[in-house]
């Protein structure tokens, strides 16, 4: 296993990857997976959104790597964005080294991670991307984005309020700036494909910014799926005992059955 510590960006100490790279098989090709946890924009819960992820989707041909980026209003907005973007950038420009396929690099986010994730697919063609160094336009377009919990919309019926105040570095973001960065008024015919899993009860990111973002993709037209789970916080992560901190609802069969499903729709494409 390739445990290599990679910076992205010169001058940014916050923005890294963490690897966990098989050693190479022979006539196997990996898919990459960037793996972006959660944390609400103020933390990065890499300890069950991080390495657990990684490790379960390795025996599914995976190469993974954990994002860390920058969040507790260190940087704001788009910064987050130009991080992960150039993490895809790096893994794409190096797939012959970590022996993937340059054309299956795929994002899972959690929560606030998956809003990053989704903006990956969504807004990885805005003009400040353009001018990160050593990021060529169109490198950085995951093949896909796996959303799981995610914190989409920006509507205050159902927003992750703390998540955006964080992301924008502003208790109180204005109009405009909520939208730019609500997920689902960004969907075009340019967004990636993508997974969706939430779970109907949860209290702290609420469905509908699930459903809202499918419908999104329903109405431009784009590939997705979508699987709502009937009874779990919010946080399941991977939905087994490995994640599960002894809360049992943390710990059920059905949820934890995401991950094979993610598995098979990045399969399917």
């Amino acid at each position: 296993m390739n445990a290599e510590r990679i910076s992205l960006l010169p001058g940014n100490e916050d923005a890294w990857l963490e690897l966990f790279v098989p050693a190479p098989i022979r006539g196997l090709t990996r898919k990459a997976l960037l793996v972006i946890p959660g944390g609400g924009y103020g933390t990065v819960c890499a300890e069950r959104e991080g390495e657990p992820i990684a490790e379960a989707f390795l025996p599914y041909g995976f190469a993974c790597f954990v994002l860390h980026y920058s969040v507790a209003r260190r940087r704001v907005f788009p910064a987050q964005l130009i991080e992960a973007s150039a993490a895809v950038a790096h893994i794409r420009q190096n797939a012959a080294r970590y022996g993937i396929d340059p054309d299956a690099v795929f994002a899972v986010g959690f929560s606030a991670g998956g809003h990053l994730a989704g903006s990956l697919g969504t807004m990885w063609h805005r003009e400040e991307l353009k001018e990160t160094p050593g990021v060529p336009s169109g490198i950085n377009r995951p093949t896909g984005v796996m959303l799981i919990y995610p914190v989409i919309s920006a509507d205050p019926a159902i927003s992750h309020a703390g998540s955006f105040a964080n992301l924008l570095g502003c208790d109180s973001p204005s109009p405009e700036a909520l939208e730019s960065v609500s997920l689902e008024k960004q969907v075009d015919d340019r967004s990636a494909p993508a997974l969706l899993v939430h779970t109907a009860n949860d209290e702290l990111v609420k469905v509908q910014n699930s459903l809202r973002m499918a419908e999104a993709y329903a109405a431009a037209g784009r590939p997705f799926e979508l699987h709502i789970y009937p009874d779990a916080p919010h946080g399941m992560a991977l939905g087994n005992r490995i994640t599960s901190c002894g809360n049992d609802k943390w710990n059920r069969e059905s949820t934890a059955q995401w991950v094979k499903a993610a598995a098979l729709w990045a399969e399917s494409l």
